[in-house]
């Protein structure tokens, strides 16, 4: 499986990319291919009014690297690791840039919208998140918009890992250990099941079963 990491701090080595490259660390330990991808690289100008400054054949005017990223990357993974430090209490610019780019691709107006929907929808997603505070409602708003996102675009969730730091490289010294929570859940990326239950769904009661092949000790 193909595994995208986009990393969203405007920091080489900032701590939401240390997460995400411990994520895909994982992921490739258990065989997968890897990739991570700085935003900074690829995403330099915001969403633009498309009815104005799209191309006479559709194409979107904005020239930089994102429709490379989005194209050839993007769309040929099969899961996603989206990390950001958390600024003013949501995800950081370069990433809100990012995701809102993706209307203009998947808009009729582009000859390939289609092909871009189908696409962008059904991947495993995974959140390398870091915040300085420890106060659990900070990343509340992170929170709610990648799980709308994720149900909007039909992923599965597999999981977010919060990491607590504020300077270059001390989430390694975070005591609950995002670095190994990270490097687990990528290793988990697409084995661990996700669930969102409705009245109505069809379920046993058991959510662990016995074969899953799953041994704890201690």
């Amino acid at each position: 499986m193909k595994v995208l990491a986009l990393s969203s701090s405007p920091r080489r080595d900032g701590n939401s990319r240390l997460l995400a490259q411990a994520m895909l660390d994982g992921a490739a330990g258990h065989g997968h291919e890897t990739e991570l991808v700085d935003l900074a690289d690829a995403v330099t100008a915001p969403l633009r009014d498309c009815r104005t400054c799209r191309l006479a054949d559709g194409s979107c005017s904005i020239d930089d690297g994102f429709a490379d990223l989005l194209l050839t990357r993007v769309l040929a993974a099969d899961a996603l690791v989206l990390a950001t430090p958390l600024y003013w209490y949501g995800m950081s610019g370069q990433l809100k840039i990012f995701l809102d780019r993706i209307f203009c691709y998947a808009k009729a107006d582009y000859p390939g919208h289609a092909d871009v929907k189908r696409g962008v929808m059904h991947k495993r997603l995974a959140v390398a998140l870091t915040a300085e505070e420890t106060y659990p409602g900070a990343t509340l708003g992170v929170n709610a918009h990648v799980q709308e996102l994720a149900r909007y675009l039909r992923h599965e969730l597999v999981g977010i890992v919060r990491g607590v730091a504020n300077s270059r490289g001390e989430v390694a010294r975070d005591p609950a250990d995002p670095l190994r929570q990270a490097r687990e859940l990528g290793a988990r990326l697409f084995d661990q099941p996700v669930t969102d239950y409705r009245m109505d769904t069809a379920r046993g009661g058991v959510v662990w079963p016995a074969d899953l092949g799953v041994t704890r000790t201690g």
